[in-house]
């Protein structure tokens, strides 16, 4: 393997002309020494000129990445095997930050956070390298967030909606659903423009590979990207994971595409970040994270935004997503998120175990910004669905104490029960604007009330099928769509009111 001092003496060997005798001129290379190395992370003394963020490279060709600089100490954490790495092994600077390829080359395959491939593919043509670390876009480069970024899932379209350039956390408790949710909008944009990039921080190879064999199977696989760091990588590798999938993104950001990053989790992030800070020793915070833990998932989450006209009008959506440990989102990591996004998407076990997929909780989540880039269309079917549903929610908990109602809140609870009944949805099967539009109109028109519980899945794929073969114009409604003309209006009336007649009529008598 070359060294710099080889390839200095090469470049002066091609300059004679301006060096008159190459043997008398003087060269420098600093090398310095390993003093301690275990569990992916490193201390080197010497090489006085290195900089925060610098690549090094040890002996055997293992590579480094410097993250704390001390008047004789250089803390830095290892991108491969560390095997070959002991005390006292020689370590040289390269004077370049870490930087990984960019480009249309990445799309459809899967690459570890350094932008080497994975996947049984050829090797990856890159156009280019951009670092790692990339500013935010200032103010006067970002633009509104107009545009509605469409899930699929009628619970989040509905009442917690996004819009591309947001930030918005998917948070819950474990196994409650947050990657699912993250996927199905992943799914959801293969009928749109959006490029999704999903970047795997500390998971296991089975989770990761279900997610790729989900996408693949019912996404668009060909406009997606996935940068791995797995829960065996070494810790500098996931640590970098989230940066580099960010910087992935910003190349297609930056050139007029919509983009959506998910960050599959960003406690995992905190967890490897907090353990490479222990073993540098540096002093401890709340939890034993670092005082800077605040700082690292700011400066990345920052770079979501919707840029201006003037800079291409492209957008990157970030959906980073975070584990709590028995509902506490006033824990530390959870809060940060919080305050750094725009909203979350809060999953709740509880109603998870009542079998309502996705389980988001109304209650607790919320979206800042969605709500002004809302499809008009659905904005205006669903102006009242949060407020009743809440309602709906409260009522309930009241009559289990079995006191007696009176008609009018009957009717309310039996409302109630058919929105809970319309949003559950099943997995990896994301509607489609037109026939979320269909639905909300026949909540809001109360036509579902006299429809039996059990029959409620019966009438939703009554009404896809009709709406395919009756309606394709409302099926291919866009989300610039203003409102439905009175025109379609009563057609849709119309045949929700038939279906749900027909439905009726074919329920069993107990079921009345």
């Amino acid at each position: 393997m070359p060294t710099l001092t080889d390839d200095l003496h090469q470049w002066a060997a091609k300059n004679r002309a301006h060096i008159k005798d190459v043997s008398m001129a003087p060269w420098v290379e600093p090398i310095g020494r390993v003093l301690r190395t275990g569990d992916g992370v490193a201390t080197v003394s010497g090489l006085p000129e290195t900089r925060l963020d610098e690549l090094l490279v040890f002996e055997g060709g293992v590579r480094g990445l410097v993250v704390g600089l001390g008047e004789t100490k250089i803390g830095c954490v290892l991108l491969g095997d560390p095997s070959a790495i002991s005390a006292g092994s020689a370590v040289r600077g390269t004077g370049e930050v870490a930087r990984v390829p960019v480009g249309d080359a990445l799309l459809g395959r899967i690459v570890d956070p350094l932008g080497a491939p994975l996947d049984e593919g050829p090797p990856i043509a890159e156009a280019a390298f951009n670092a790692v670390e990339q500013p935010a876009p200032p103010i006067i480069d970002r633009a509104l967030i107009e545009r509605p970024l469409a899930t699929g899932l009628l619970s989040v379209d509905a009442m917690v909606p996004l819009g591309r350039g947001q930030r918005e956390l998917i948070i819950g408790d474990r196994g409650t659903g947050k990657t699912a949710v993250a996927v199905d909008t992943i799914i959801n944009q293969k009928s749109s423009d959006v490029i999704c990039i999903y970047a795997a921080i500390g998971q296991k190879a089975s989770t990761v590979a279900q997610v790729i064999d989900t996408v693949r199977r019912y996404g668009a696989p060909g406009r997606c990207l996935f940068v791995v760091g797995e829960a065996d990588a070494p810790p500098g590798l996931q640590w970098l994971t989230p940066y580099s999938a960010c910087t992935m993104a910003e190349y297609w950001m930056n050139k007029g595409h919509d983009v959506l990053l998910v960050m599959d989790e960003l406690t995992k992030h905190a967890a490897v970040y907090r353990q490479v800070s222990l073993l540098l020793r540096r002093p401890p915070g709340r939890e034993a994270y670092p005082g800077d833990i605040f700082y690292i998932h700011s400066r990345l989450l920052e770079r979501a935004a919707r840029l201006s006209p003037e800079r291409g009008g492209g957008s990157l959506t970030a959906l980073p997503i975070a584990e709590t440990q028995a509902g506490n989102i006033s824990a530390y990591i959870p809060t940060n998120l919080i305050s750094i996004t725009d909203g979350q998407i809060y999953l709740d076990p509880a109603l998870l175990h009542e079998d309502q997929k996705p389980a988001v909780d109304i209650g607790k989540s919320v979206s800042r910004v969605g709500g002004k880039t809302q499809a008009p269309v659905i904005k205006a079917f669903s102006a009242s669905l949060r407020l009743d549903y809440a309602q709906f929610l409260e009522l309930e908990v009241f009559t289990r104490f079995g006191t007696m109602v009176d008609d009018r809140t009957r009717k309310s609870i039996e409302h109630g029960r058919r929105i809970r009944a319309i949003l559950r949805q099943r997995q990896f099967a994301p509607l489609p604007l037109g026939e979320q539009v269909a639905l909300l109109f026949a909540l809001s028109e109360n036509l579902l009330d006299d429809v039996p519980m059990d029959r409620i899945e019966a009438f939703r794929d009554a009404l896809s099928s009709w709406l395919i073969q009756e309606a394709p114009d409302i099926l291919a409604l866009s989300d610039q769509a203003k409102s439905l003309t009175d025109k379609q209006r009563q057609h849709l009336h119309d045949g929700i009111a038939a279906l749900v007649s027909s439905i009726r009529g074919a329920a069993p008598a107990d079921a009345q």
